[in-house]
């Protein structure tokens, strides 16, 4: 009896550290080729305003950061950099400066999103139309699924 016991808590915890390192992994799988440096000195070149991704923020960790340059234009918002791998990352733009999870819920209703965010090293996310960049002062990823701070980078 203590055999199996040990067994099905061995292999419970197996399971359990095996889905965990899929959800880490799945995404870098199957997230599509990175834009090149080309494509992101193209896009950054009409940027209206630019900022910096740091790891040192306040909800920054291991797991969940971002560095490089993010370059704001009317058409598209551009990293030259990277961020770290994980599921369903979204870009919002914040009226205010954000590197809390709790001040990301607080001002969410204030934010617009612009967009899924597919690659983690560079990222091309074209802008809507209808959002002016002018209007707001920090670009954001936030991990939608998990609810979690990722990075963001004041550009005005």
């Amino acid at each position: 009896m203590k055999k199996w016991l040990m067994s099905g808590i061995t292999h419970t915890v197996a399971l359990a550290i095996g889905f965990a390192v899929g959800i880490y992994a799945l995404p870098i799988l199957i997230a599509p080729k990175a834009p090149t440096t080309d494509d992101i000195t193209a896009q950054s070149g009409g940027a209206q305003f630019t900022g910096q991704f740091r790891r040192d923020l306040k909800d920054s960790d291991l797991f969940h950061w971002g560095e490089g340059t993010v370059s704001v234009g009317r058409r598209s918002i551009v990293l030259m950099g990277r961020i770290a791998p994980g599921p369903d990352y979204k870009l919002y733009l914040s009226p205010e400066f954000i590197e809390t999870k709790a001040d990301f819920q607080r001002l969410k209703s204030q934010m617009v999103r612009v967009g899924d965010v597919k690659t983690f090293d560079n990222f091309i996310v074209p802008l809507p139309e209808s959002v002016d960049p002018a209007a707001y002062t920090t670009a954001i990823v936030w991990c939608e699924t998990f609810s979690q701070f990722i990075t963001a980078a004041k550009y005005r």
